[in-house]
């Protein structure tokens, strides 16, 4: 498969940049998705999969105002009901694909987030926003007939208050990004300026973890979250076991015990890291 930062994609940029890989959505003028766009998504979340060079994946947008403002309401008019029922199967099969992906997405959103927009960002393992009054977060699918139907009505109350996710889709009400920060939708809020370096500190932090044992974290809390408690504390096991003789693993307790900085990226990926100041 081609590498992550070489896909030919007509919507989305992608970029690498110290093993984090970029994922920014292009489609002007509001970045609102169709059946195209979603399967191009398909594809990049397929190669931040399976690009053992991207160890944590950042979704963004191209655009300064718009992460993005969801389904493409032109296209509800124009395309058949069942293709529409099909592209929003296949949204919600990408968000599992993102949420079973053993790879941290983190949702950089400096824009309105609305809709479709939203339920992406919602896919993410951690979302940061820009605190800015002009941005606006909601879920408005009710003033067209319509639910929140990309995954949103199943993963907005696992992250808020179950009757606050409710109301919000009963509304129709949006939000600033400060507001939507009160009610846990976002992890963290930022200026606007900063936004992106607040989540580029973060990701390469995550970068230079043992990727195994991040992806399996991941895999625990999502997967696990979702069974009985019995079936999710197995299933545990037997995500710790696959790393107990890992070359990481033996790394991580080596470092411990001879008091030094292991070098995860360096066993994983075969990198010399570079001498630091003190050596």
């Amino acid at each position: 498969m081609e590498p992550f930062d070489q896909l030919d994609l007509e919507y989305f940029q992608t970029e690498v940049e110290n093993h984090v890989g970029i994922l920014r959505i292009d489609r002007p003028p509001v970045n609102a998705h169709n059946i195209d766009v979603l399967l191009e998504l398909q594809r990049a979340v397929e190669g931040v999969r399976f690009d053992d060079n991207v160890r944590v994946a950042v979704f963004g947008s191209a655009n300064e105002d718009f992460f993005s403002t969801g389904f493409d309401i032109q296209a509800l008019q124009e395309e058949e009901a069942h293709q529409i029922g099909y592209a929003s199967q296949t949204s919600k099969e990408i968000i599992m694909k993102m949420r079973t992906t053993d790879t941290l997405f983190i949702a950089a959103v400096n824009g309105h987030c609305m809709g479709g927009g939203l339920e992406l960002a919602l896919a993410c393992d951690f979302r940061f926003v820009g605190d800015d009054d002009d941005y606006r977060v909601g879920m408005p699918e009710v003033n067209l007939g319509l639910i929140a139907g990309e995954a949103g009505t199943q993963l907005l109350p696992r992250y808020i208050d179950r009757s606050e996710a409710l109301r919000m889709m009963i509304t129709g009400d949006n939000y600033t990004p400060q507001e939507a920060f009160d009610k846990d939708i976002f992890d963290e809020i930022h200026d606007p300026e900063d936004l992106e370096d607040a989540v580029f500190e973060f990701a390469e932090q995550v970068v230079e973890k043992p990727a195994g044992a991040v992806g399996h974290n991941k895999l625990a809390v999502n997967e696990g979250m979702e069974m009985p408690l019995w079936d999710a504390l197995s299933h545990e096991r037997e995500l710790q076991n696959a790393l107990l003789g890992s070359d990481s693993a033996k790394e991580g307790v080596d470092a411990f015990l001879n008091d030094r900085e292991p070098d995860f990226v360096g066993v994983e990926l075969g990198e010399e890291q570079a001498p630091s100041a003190d050596d």
